[in-house]
């Protein structure tokens, strides 16, 4: 499990690292700005090959890559020819390009990688009644296991998660639902009830319920590349916003900082997913690949997001930002992602109950 724990993250975080370093580079080899080094991996340099200016090498740590802008730093001495092509000479929006590049192939990446699931197909739950809630809406009107609901209010469900909507949707009016018994067709009418349940952020929500559970008979549903392409869309739009409503929550105290998770937690996690198959990892990878698009691009020095406030600073004020006060906000900004690595690396170690660091998660998780 260790083992396939390690491989699964290393492999994992190199392809999201290496497919954000990727985009930055196609931006700025596009927008003529010099490339010197593009490394899959980090560390000393295992092997390395020069192909015009840029040395394209593979490094000793196979977690993700680098990439080297020509003039990318201020202490830079460079040529009157090279500066023309250097990153800081750049107009901002050029720079607001290349920054945003990272970021935009994570989200492709899982785009792609929805649209292709979709277009393989995946396992969906179908309407076919499981264990049925005693005293509940359905128990009450007659619905018993292995029933299957055809339609609600006569328009035709057929997948688990489209029928769970309408329910929910109902406000707790009065539904006509049409099952199907045996070879029977049956119109029973029922009146959804208000549940307490625990939402995606452990919240306790009211939600309309009729009482039933889903059996395990599923369908494999394929779609063609246009529908699956749309779908990819709108799956990668609603991680984004799940994670930023996630992190707002973080912020005022809704939910708890433990929910967040480190590279253990990854590992874990993508050690797992290995293990179930390589439709469930890449749907991983997916959804981290939405994360890291999302988290670069909020605006803290030495993020992407960071970088991008400086260029609009640039190009509302009419001016840079004073080094000093870049210098500083970075050295903060660099600061806060090592506090933040550190809590993450911490409640991941008391999730594994590990004693010997026991007392010290417990001050900075309390």
């Amino acid at each position: 499990m260790i083992t396939t724990s390690i491989i699964s993250v290393i492999i994992l975080l190199s392809v999201l690292i290496f497919v954000h370093e990727f985009g930055h580079f196609l931006a700025a080899r596009f927008l003529g700005v010099g490339v010197l080094k593009f490394s899959l991996g980090f560390g000393p340099k295992l092997i390395g090959k020069k192909w015009g200016e840029t040395e394209y090498l593979i490094s000793l740590l196979p977690l993700g890559g680098y990439l080297k802008l020509l003039g990318e730093s201020e202490d830079d001495v460079l040529s009157e020819e090279d500066e023309k092509r250097s990153f800081l000479k750049q107009l901002p929006l050029k720079r607001i390009a290349i920054v945003v590049a990272g970021p935009l192939s994570n989200f492709l990446l899982a785009i792609l990688i929805f649209t292709v699931i979709y277009m393989i197909g995946l396992p969906t739950l179908t309407t076919q009644i499981g264990p049925v809630q005693p005293d509940s809406p359905a128990f009450n009107a007659g619905i018993a296991e292995g029933d299957k609901i055809l339609a609600i209010d006569g328009k035709k469900v057929i997948r688990w998660e489209k029928m769970a909507e309408v329910v929910a949707k109902s406000g707790g009016k009065e539904l006509r639902i049409t099952i199907k018994r045996g070879q029977q067709l049956k119109d029973i009418t029922l009146r959804p009830k208000l549940f307490k349940l625990k939402n995606i952020f452990g919240e306790d929500v009211d939600s309309y319920k009729i009482g039933v559970s889903p059996s395990a008979q599923t369908v494999t549903e394929r779609k063609n590349p246009f529908a699956a392409f749309f779908l990819g869309l709108k799956q990668t739009y609603f991680i984004s916003k799940l994670t930023l409503v996630g992190l707002v929550k973080i912020i005022n105290g809704t939910v708890s900082p433990k929910t967040l998770g480190g590279p253990i937690l990854i590992a874990q996690i993508a050690g797992t997913q290995a293990k179930e198959g390589i439709i469930s990892f890449v749907l991983f990878m997916a959804l981290l690949s939405v994360n890291l698009a999302v988290l670069n691009l909020l605006p803290i020095p030495v993020l992407d997001g960071g970088h991008i406030s400086f260029y609009l600073f640039e190009i509302i004020a009419g001016k840079e930002v004073n080094i000093k006060f870049k210098e500083r906000a970075q050295q903060i900004g660099i600061a806060l992602l090592i506090i933040l690595m550190l809590f993450v690396f911490i409640v991941d170690i008391e999730r594994l109950n590990i004693k010997m660091f026991d007392n010290i998660g417990k001050i900075f998780t309390r």
